[in-house]
């Protein structure tokens, strides 16, 4: 990690300085750091070795080869290992930290559901996220609904409510978009849906009446505002372009669905899963339609799933689709979340779109790319610190920086605990899996 050895050299001799650096490595209040020393990989440039990042109130200022860069004279200057990689935090655009919850056996369509009003800030899936570089994260409903609910992005800073940790839509509202469903995880018993056929018609019939409240509320032939409908209002801001639609699918005739009714109603969309990607991936890029893809290396789990190849990532990337990759936390744990884009570089993804699709990608997904995604001066000074390359099996996680505050550090014996497990390493109520919402027994 850190050369310690050469901020001794910047202290008394004393063996009281000594001890003072072991007990406390570095001020966390400092405004002004330098990371110098290691390899940087800034996603929106080539890689540099022997780089310098300078993070000064939260953002990041620059970046550039070490003899280019000007390093202020008050900076805290942390010379890294060499050996060392710094690359930005890493955006998961589908995960269930925080004891996520939404719609209920009530109804499949449930739009007024939100995220924001169940995450647990304080549950250790968010530790593990740090835990594994990520930074920022869309945490979603369950898909046991045709619409479970509105999801919530969070910016893994330290904060005492979910408000602390919101991204904000330009108006001030928490920002976030809409988990929207498909396949067999919605079809069940009435009131839902037992058909695929039944299951878009019910979507289409709900979105018909979000346009005429629109109308309504716009001043209709009356001119008298209808009552308020929570629900309406969620999907009009999926028709007025400010709420993206995040659409977990899996088959190749579902995925065609989901983007039939896109084109047919005008939102925005994110296809989420999309195990067999590989077989409609020229209709996906025609499309213009993002892609978080989930890869993982024991297929299986639901008879949907069971023609998933790792193929997809390069599939989708030679036809010219854009990709990210999540975890959907806990079906991939956000700790082993780097090795997923490995395995897409191994199914043969490029390495450029495999690192991409763990930033930069996902960053556009939320409608975050312009504070996260790149180490770009003037965006959050969200990176991760890496032992070595991002895409081996032996690389750990080191440090996790948000807003330029220090979040995770291996060296931590608490931090190191929920990095690696064991006794206590997770808090009671952080092992209820992937809730579809129906209750805490019906998983996925």
């Amino acid at each position: 990690m850190y050369c310690k050895e050469t901020l001794l050299r910047s202290l008394s001799h004393g063996l009281a300085a000594i001890l003072l650096l072991v007990a406390i490595p570095y001020a966390a209040t400092a405004q002004t750091r330098a990371f110098v020393g290691a390899k940087i990989i800034p996603i929106d440039g080539d890689p540099i070795d022997d780089a310098a990042l300078v993070v000064a109130d939260g953002r990041i200022a620059a970046v550039g080869a070490r003899e280019d860069v000007s390093i202020p004279d008050d900076a805290q200057v942390l010379e890294l290992d060499p050996g060392s990689v710094i690359m930005p935090g890493i955006v998961d655009t589908h995960s269930h930290v925080g004891d996520v919850t939404g719609g209920d056996r009530s109804g499949p369509i449930q739009p007024e559901a939100r995220a924001m009003d169940s995450v647990n800030v304080r549950s250790s899936g968010i530790k593990r996220a740090l835990a594994g570089g990520i930074t920022s994260v869309n945490v979603m409903p369950g898909s046991g609904h045709l619409i479970s609910g509105q999801t919530v992005y969070l910016k893994l800073r330290d904060g005492n409510a979910i408000t602390d940790l919101a991204y904000r839509f330009e108006d001030g509202d928490v920002a976030g978009g809409l988990k929207m469903a498909n396949g067999t995880n919605s079809m069940r018993q009435p009131p839902f849906p037992g058909t695929r056929a039944k299951s878009a018609a019910l979507v289409r019939a709900e979105f018909i009446k979000a346009q005429e409240y629109a109308e309504r509320l716009a001043g209709g032939e009356d001119g008298e505002a209808p009552p308020r409908d929570l629900g309406l209002e969620a999907l009009g801001e999926v028709l007025s372009g400010k709420r993206m639609v995040h659409f977990h699918s899996h088959r190749h005739d579902d995925l065609m669905t989901a983007m039939r009714l896109r084109e047919e109603f005008g939102f925005r969309m994110v296809l989420h899963h999309t195990s067999e990607a590989y077989r409609v991936a020229d209709e996906i890029a025609a499309a213009g339609v993002p892609v978080s893809l989930i890869l993982i290396d024991s297929p299986g789990g639901k008879l949907e799933a069971r023609n998933l190849l790792a193929e997809s990532a390069p599939v989708l990337e030679r036809a010219g689709a854009k990709v990210a990759l999540h975890t959907d936390d806990w079906v991939t744990d956000s700790r082993h979340f780097l090795r997923m884009a490995a395995m897409a570089v191994r199914a043969g993804m490029s390495r450029r779109a495999a690192l991409e699709s763990l930033t930069i990608r996902g960053a556009e997904m939320l409608d975050i790319a312009d504070r996260a995604g790149t180490l770009t001066p003037g965006k959050d000074a969200d990176f991760v610190i890496l032992s070595g390359d991002p895409l081996s099996v032996y690389t750990r996680v080191l440090e996790t920086w948000v807003e330029g505050e220090r979040r995770f550090d291996l060296d931590d014996e608490n931090d190191r605990l929920v990095a690696e497990g064991g006794f206590n390493a997770l808090s009671d109520d952080d092992g209820n899996g992937h809730i579809h919402g129906h209750g805490h027994g019906d998983t996925e």
